[in-house]
C-alpha cells in the first residue's frame, strides 16, 4: 500500500524547494563580492579619467561658448 500524504504539506514544500532554487540562481547571477564591485568602479573611473583627459575642450570652460 503507498504511504499517505497531506496535499497541504506537499504543496508547501514544493513552494519551499522551488523559492530556494530560485534564490540559488538569483545569487549566482547577482551575487558579487566586494572585491568584484570595487575593481568595476575602479575600472570605469579609470576608464571616465581617461577619456576626460583627452578632451579637446573641457565641458567647465566658460570661455569657450
Amino acid at each position: 500500500m503507498g504511504e499517505v500524504v497531506n496535499l497541504r504539506q506537499a504543496r508547501k514544500q514544493k513552494a519551499r524547494t522551488e523559492k530556494e532554487r530560485q534564490a540559488s540562481e538569483n545569487r549566482a547571477s547577482h551575487g558579487r563580492t566586494k572585491a568584484e564591485r570595487e575593481r568595476d568602479r575602479l575600472t570605469s573611473e579609470k576608464a571616465e579619467k581617461f577619456v576626460a583627459g583627452h578632451r579637446r575642450e573641457k565641458p567647465d570652460d566658460p570661455g569657450k561658448r
